[in-house]
């Protein structure tokens, strides 16, 4: 089953107001300006059509705010997995390998829990992608060059320690909350997952911690220098936008 990509809240509501109940449906939560979302659009196309036991269901964020904000959808990419009106797992991040586990869990759940029947029917389950081959240790330049890319990803980049569901730090939760509270919609990408860009996004920024919020591409501080920056000026995060 392909990817149905909503067009309407009307839309939406029918599909998960109208599902069987034992149906697990997927939400992915995208921009077109997240490179994140750029990566696993195909992913999650994959998933859809070796996966028509479940509904896959596609919201472009920036298109359908008010979807967004009846799940506190911040950041993207985020996935929901819910079934019969209940949210079972929410997952943000670009890995696909946590929401592919959480998919076959969830579709195992499911599988386990009808009656047996007298012929048991196949039960696609989601593959994770192969993994690739080890590469070539990355060189200085293509991992300044990475780096830029990845800070210019979103107009607002936070690079942290977890994800905007799940932060591995106090530091990063709080920024997260900064975030929101000035609704501020925003790509991240967690360090944890990458020590290259760990390592390496210290001296591109020539800051030794994280979080570091990039805007526009500008290196704009970490939670300290990003608390100073709101005392000084209420629009902090409007006027980096417009610089």
């Amino acid at each position: 089953m392909a990817v149905i990509e909503i067009q309407s809240e009307d839309q939406f509501t029918e599909l998960t107001n109208e599902a069987p109940k034992d149906k697990l449906i997927a939400i992915y939560f995208h921009t077109p300006w997240a490179a994140p979302c750029i990566q696993i659009n195909s992913v999650y196309a994959q998933l859809s059509e070796s996966n028509p036991q479940s509904t896959f269901i596609s919201v472009n964020a920036d298109e359908h705010p008010d979807i967004s904000e009846l799940f506190e959808v911040s950041a993207v990419p985020y996935f929901i997995l819910i079934r019969d009106d209940t949210i079972l797992k929410e997952l943000s991040g670009a890995d696909p390998k946590e929401f592919i586990a959480a998919l076959n869990e969830l579709q195992t759940t499911s599988t386990s829990a009808q009656p047996q029947s007298t012929q048991t029917q196949p039960q696609t389950i989601a593959q994770p992608p192969q993994p690739p081959q080890e590469e070539e240790e990355e060189s200085p330049e293509a991992l300044n060059a990475r780096l830029k890319q990845l800070t210019e990803a979103a107009p607002v980049m936070l690079f942290m320690k977890g994800t905007p569901a799940a932060p591995q730090c106090g530091f990063s939760r709080q920024l997260v909350a900064i975030l929101r509270e000035h609704q501020v919609r925003f790509g991240f990408f967690d360090i944890l997952k990458d020590d290259s860009v760990r390592q390496g996004l210290k001296t591109f920024s020539d800051w030794p911690t994280f979080p570091q919020l990039y805007v526009g591409g500008e290196f704009q501080g970490g939670l300290d220098i990003i608390k100073e920056s709101i005392e000084d000026d209420p629009n902090f995060f409007k006027s980096a936008l417009e610089a």
